[in-house]
């Protein structure tokens, strides 16, 4: 199953479109059993997904594999091997488990600035130490790889990825990262809930991008393909990637998802994506007027 679980809503209030809030304990447990029985293996967390890490540790997650990430590096730490190494113990501990599949860096800035050497040099200790199988980054969109990639070699990159955001083909980096053998996931397919949302439920601020949005839905008519059909197929569709990380409120919305993904995968226009980071990076949208 290429569909790996996201969990950020187990920890916090999350997403434009979530009208439930945080994911309740029983939810979440029955979330990770309908997971588990439709096939994936991987979950994807973070220290700074509120409770989400403990949450996960107390219904238990043995046999899954777990993608978690650092925050950011307090200024005033003198010590990054130690900070590193705290960090990732602590989050075992609230997991309950003795080593992650994946950690990323959940700010990849912090390795171009003065602690960054030491900060890599860490998580490849910590790889060598078994306490995790492969290092990388999460980031928000491949002009960060340009940067980082020509001094520091990741085993998984975590990105952004959707019908409307697709920087990472026309970019390169697709390609680049799958000739260096790395390992990408992609996150955001449904851009937070604003590609399954309908004219009359999207925010008034994103009316900005209204040619983009009727080609969007002209294009949804003429396929016959609802919203969720066309974010999972498209995202599944690209071989290049290993996990689509999908966060759900609900185990209803994890059923549809997985009855989503069954079907041809779309043909997507070329006048559906932008590269505007206004619209395809969500921590700018507060400051749309």
């Amino acid at each position: 199953m290429k569909i790996a679980l996201g969990t950020v809503q187990f920890g916090l209030d999350y997403g434009i479109a979530n009208r439930r809030g945080q994911v309740g304990p029983a939810e979440a447990r029955a979330i990770l059993e309908e997971g588990r029985a439709s096939g994936m293996t991987t979950l994807d967390t973070a220290i700074g997904y509120g409770t989400s890490e403990t949450r996960l540790g107390e219904i238990g997650i043995s046999g899954w594999q777990v993608v978690s990430k650092l925050p950011v590096m307090p200024d005033d730490c003198r010590d990054a091997a130690h900070w590193v190494g705290e960090s990732v113990r602590g989050s075992l501990q609230r997991l309950k488990v003795d080593s992650l599949y994946g950690l990323l860096l959940h700010r990849p800035h912090q390795l171009l600035e003065q602690h960054g050497d030491e900060i890599y040099a860490a998580l490849q200790q910590i790889a060598r130490d078994g306490l995790v199988r492969k290092v990388g980054v999460s980031i928000y969109g491949p002009d960060e790889l340009d940067v980082l990639c020509p001094r520091f070699h990741f085993d998984l990159v975590q990105m952004p990825f959707n019908l409307v955001d697709r920087r990472l083909i026309e970019s390169g980096w697709l390609d680049s990262l799958a000739r260096q053998r790395t390992e990408m996931h992609a996150r955001s397919i449904f851009l937070q809930g604003l590609l399954l949302m309908g004219r009359a439920d999207r925010p008034r601020k994103f009316d900005r991008w209204a040619p983009l949005w009727s080609n969007y839905e002209g294009w949804l008519q003429r396929s016959e393909l609802t919203p969720i059909q066309a974010c999972v197929r498209y995202a599944l569709s690209i071989n290049e990637i290993s996990q689509v990380v999908v966060g759900v409120e609900s185990v209803d919305q994890l059923r549809e998802i997985v009855r989503a993904a069954d079907g041809a995968a779309p043909t997507v226009p070329a006048e559906i994506q932008s590269a505007d980071p206004d619209l395809v990076n969500p921590a700018r949208w507060a400051a749309l007027a």
